[in-house]
């Protein structure tokens, strides 16, 4: 934690809400319209995100007039929403995702980016999604956008996978990398980074990976079945090259008996 960071913000305190919205990435126009697109098609009337962050979807979704809520662990990340355009509208209850409950049924509730495997346990995932169903109406939905986990380029004896490399032209840089309990599921994103001046910051993040089809189980849990799954928001289809997926579950007649 840096000084200033609040404790109860968990992994997203304000050291890091700070740049969160920094221009590019995951934050681009490219990446976050195609999202909002597919949400919007989706929603049948009010709708929840699960972990809204600072509001990067929350906000432009309710721009185009859906109805929006959230959830959000962190006040750092959840001060921001407001200043986005769109994110006056949108009403942020502080709590964990997975107890947490807003009032209201819900057309559809999501959760993007990866955010379900920031829950680092197996049942911490499945009262996701039954935190999900009991805030859904009667076929309503539930998406998550999540990555696969990069285990085909572990050769036998590593355990830790780049996802980037970007040294920088002033002799600072960049480096990332995962690294993989394969037995327990649990793995850690490892963040250096390098300023010109030779100072470094090293953040490391827990999570558990889950495939799809141990998801699958927790939906049926919660009393959903799996309506759509893609390998991106353009809704293209899932292989075994793809390097993440999005998945849609359906809430039946029997899920608020378990929500």
């Amino acid at each position: 934690m840096n000084r200033g960071d609040d404790p109860a913000d968990g992994w997203f305190p304000e050291s890091v809400a700070a740049d969160y919205d920094t221009p590019g990435g995951a934050n681009a126009p490219e990446v976050v319209t195609p999202a909002v697109d597919v949400l919007e098609d989706l929603a049948a009337g009010p709708v929840l995100e699960f972990a809204v962050g600072t509001g990067r979807i929350a906000a432009p979704l309710a721009a185009r007039g859906v109805p929006v809520s959230g959830i959000e662990l962190s006040r750092a990340m959840a001060a921001r929403v407001a200043t986005k355009p769109g994110g006056d509208a949108v009403g942020v209850t502080i709590g964990d995702m997975t107890t947490t409950r807003v009032a209201g049924r819900f057309s559809l509730v999501y959760l993007v980016f990866n955010t379900i495997s920031n829950v680092t346990t197996q049942d911490g995932q499945v009262d996701v999604f039954r935190n999900a169903a009991a805030h859904l109406s009667q076929g309503g939905l539930f998406l998550v956008e999540v990555g696969l986990p990069d285990l085909r380029r572990l050769p036998p004896g590593q355990d830790a996978v780049p996802f980037a490399v970007a040294p920088g032209a002033d002799g600072g840089g960049y480096v990332g990398f995962d690294q993989y309990d394969v037995v327990t599921q649990e793995f850690t994103s490892n963040h250096v980074t390098v300023t010109p001046g030779g100072a470094g910051r090293f953040r490391r993040i827990p999570f558990r990976f889950a495939w799809p089809a141990e998801l699958d189980l927790m939906a049926r849990i919660a009393g959903m079945r799996l309506k759509h799954r893609w390998a991106d928001w353009d809704r293209s289809e899932l292989t075994a090259e793809s390097t993440k997926h999005v998945s849609v579950w359906e809430a039946g007649p029997q899920h608020q008996e378990f929500g």
